[in-house]
């Protein structure tokens, strides 16, 4: 027979019995909150992806495992009074996230909530500014992105090509959206200026050239033949199949897409006259704010502007003093700085990129591994001749989220004329930039089971910060090369790195100064002067420049600082404040490059706080 319990027996079984219930509980609700983010995480990224075709076929490699018809995506179509509608959707999108308790979300996922709720709100700062933006800029508008974007569209299929066709066919209707918008800034007073939209009627004229379309010389047809060309090899198209697709894309640049370019150029030209003269942000009204917000977008920096500014002017005074030392003690330096020297031994793209993957294993850690046992490839191509005035020095092109194993690098030859250039050029665009840390992300993302929703949330301070990281320091990769050679390279390197250092810095001080500060092209053309001879024709096109790509020296330069002001802060964190620059721990590097991988892209808040979570 079996005794009853007692009361001591039952009250140790009640207790038992509820904190079983209570972890039960926990736990049901953290896996519900979990479920109903990742969800919500999931519902977000395929909005943002399938909101522009291209975009989507750069980003997916397979849209079925996403369940999506890449065939019913359709080019973004401006409607009128679009943007003044933004602010609306962005609230919904904080409105639902507001539901989310970070303490009920798993580690990775409260952290993704995190960083999702301060880009929200982020882009609603500027959202509440909807006719400052330009798409149709000289240097990264829609006119000059779409070529390059079309003619790295990958056919990997027959499908894919018939795709392409279609896209072809509504660039006159997404040209039409533009305009409306375009329009709508006019009415607004924020029209660009006339010299601005003169760059761009010249820029339409120039891309699709007529007699290059008549004798089929067009880029824009020759790398679709060759694109086409594998699918013959593998037995998808006959030859007489692809020659009526390069037929079809001919008569389709010819007959549809050219038209389109000069309809944008005869719109642009009936609007000239309704904007202001070359300015910054500041001369517009509300744009001094505006410039905040949009600081904060592009860089991912939560500094206020005065504190942005005294960052920038101690390294620029430190890499100054820096560089007159090193002129002080070799007098022949500075005229080797502007004649410029070859000391690096000869060696292809290819060569050159091997040789960083190679040199950077040390501090940088390896790649994951995936499933695939195919190694990272990267193919280097050279800018087309009629896209060099309007292109970057280089340009990396991201590949698919769920297939990374094959990048492209493109190359300005106008920009990279001589070795040292090229050198550090293919640092900032493939190792350990851009290619390095897209690969290492996603990898990282793909192990740990990471929603992919940060691909579609945009940190450009991050991004560019940790190539132009990369960049600068790859002159310690090309010192190692050229010293056996020339004893004197280290300085020689050191001097072109810091030469580097204080023009960008000084572009992005200016890049304050004239949108938020509101200094006019004298005022620049003075603060140059002071510094040196430049001549009023540099000054002007610097000045255009800065001024009609607000933020961008600053999305390189001041995320390039954020990154090293992350480092310091790691070592003090790390370390306990107790460990002098000359007895730094020889793995930190390594360590510090892995913590910015596995958390990034982030603004950089987010990653400071990050750094106490983790320690």
């Amino acid at each position: 027979m079996k005794r009853p319990l007692s009361f001591k027996q039952w009250a140790a079984a009640l207790i038992l019995f509820t904190g079983f219930c209570t972890a039960t509980l926990f736990g049901y609700m953290h896996r519900h909150a979990d479920t109903e983010f990742e969800a919500f995480a999931e519902e977000f990224f395929l909005q943002e992806m399938q909101a522009n075709p291209i975009h989507f076929h750069y980003s997916v490699d397979d849209p079925s495992i996403y369940n999506i018809d890449e065939s019913s995506l359709t080019m973004p179509i401006y409607r009128e009074g679009e943007a003044a509608n933004d602010t609306y959707a962005i609230s919904m999108i904080a409105d639902k996230l507001d539901k989310f308790d970070q303490m009920k979300l798993s580690d990775s996922n409260s952290y993704l909530c995190g960083l999702m709720r301060s880009y929200i709100d982020t882009v609603s700062r500027t959202a509440s500014y909807p006719y400052f933006s330009e798409p149709l800029s000289p240097s990264s508008g829609a006119p000059s992105e779409l070529p390059i974007l079309l003619a790295e569209y990958r056919f990997d299929t027959v499908e894919d090509v018939d795709l392409y066709l279609s896209i072809l066919t509504q660039i006159p209707d997404y040209f039409n959206g533009l305009i409306v918008y375009e329009r709508e800034k006019a009415a607004a007073g924020l029209f660009m200026s006339d010299s601005t939209a003169a760059k761009v009627i010249r820029q339409c004229t120039t891309l699709m050239d007529s007699a290059q379309l008549e004798d089929n010389s067009h880029f824009l047809e020759t790398t679709f033949a060759d694109r086409l060309q594998p699918l013959v090899e593998k037995g998808l198209l006959t030859e007489d199949e692809a020659l009526y697709y390069q037929y079809l894309n001919n008569r389709l640049l010819t007959t549809v897409v050219a038209p389109a370019y000069d309809r944008l150029a005869d719109d642009i030209t009936l609007l000239m006259g309704s904007g202001k003269d070359t300015c910054g942000l500041a001369c517009r009204e509300g744009g001094r704010d505006y410039y905040e917000a949009l600081l904060r977008l592009q860089t991912g920096s939560y500094r206020e502007i005065d504190e942005i500014k005294q960052l920038l002017y101690r390294d620029l005074t430190s890499n100054y003093e820096a560089l007159r030392q090193l002129f002080e003690n070799n007098v022949s330096l500075r005229d080797q700085l502007n004649t410029g020297r070859s000391l690096l031994p000869e060696m292809s793209p290819e060569e050159t990129l091997s040789y960083l993957k190679t040199s950077i294993q040390q501090d940088y850690p390896a790649v994951p591994a995936s499933d695939s046992a195919s190694p990272i490839r990267c193919t280097v191509k050279y800018v087309d001749d009629s896209l060099e005035p309007y292109t970057a020095p280089a340009f990396y092109m991201t590949p698919p989220i769920d297939n990374v194993l094959n990048n492209t690098i493109y190359i300005n030859a106008l920009d990279t004329s001589d070795d040292l250039s090229l050198f550090t050029t293919l640092a900032h665009e493939g190792y350990p930039g851009h290619l390095y840390q897209t690969v290492y992300c996603q990898r990282f993302r793909d192990v740990s089971g990471i929603s992919p929703l940060c691909s579609v949330l945009y940190y450009g301070g991050y991004i560019e910060g940790w190539a132009m990281y990369a960049e600068l320091s790859s002159y310690d990769y090309a010192i190692k090369l050229a010293v056996d050679t020339d004893p004197d390279a280290a300085q020689y390197y050191l001097a072109c790195r810091l030469d580097r250092q204080i023009q960008l810095c000084l572009y992005s001080l200016l890049d304050i100064t004239i949108h938020y500060d509101g200094a006019s092209l004298e005022d620049v053309q003075e603060i140059f002067h002071s510094l040196g001879s430049a001549s009023n024709e540099t000054i002007t096109a610097v000045y255009e420049y800065i001024a009609e790509e607000p933020c961008n020296y600053p999305k390189y330069y001041l995320g390039y600082l954020e990154i090293m002001e992350l480092k310091k802060q790691a070592l003090e964190i790390w370390y306990d404040d107790q460990t002098s620059d000359a007895c730094i721990p020889s793995d930190f590097l390594y360590q510090f490059h892995r913590f910015v991988l596995e958390n990034g892209p982030a603004d950089f808040k987010t990653l400071s706080a990050r750094l106490y979570d983790i320690s």
